[in-house]
């Protein structure tokens, strides 16, 4: 699977084979990412594509030095789950984790 970054449509891409899996849309301003919709077509659901596409395109706002604003339910969920990516959610945004 491969993750890439489609600036032109303001989304990051999955694709698998050369064919589209999945999408996260986002709004990029002033050194925040916020992302707004994570959607996986029916024959990639339970692929691992969601993590992947969310993974990737976190990885890349650390890269970028950007912040984080995860509207998407999807992405607040798995920022939960990680603490290792809380750091990139911008101040207000809190998490309760075990």
């Amino acid at each position: 699977m491969d993750v890439t970054d489609a600036p032109d449509r303001a989304r990051y891409e999955a694709h698998r084979d050369g064919e589209l899996i999945a999408f996260s849309d986002y709004v990029r301003r002033e050194g925040t990412v916020t992302f707004t919709r994570l959607e996986v077509f029916p024959e990639a659901r339970g692929s691992g594509a969601a993590a992947a596409l969310t993974r990737a395109s976190l990885d890349d706002a650390r890269a970028r030095g950007e912040r984080v604003r995860p509207l998407c339910p999807y992405y607040a969920r798995w920022i939960e789950r990680h603490p290792e990516y809380q750091d990139l959610v911008v101040e207000g945004r809190s998490f309760k984790h075990p």
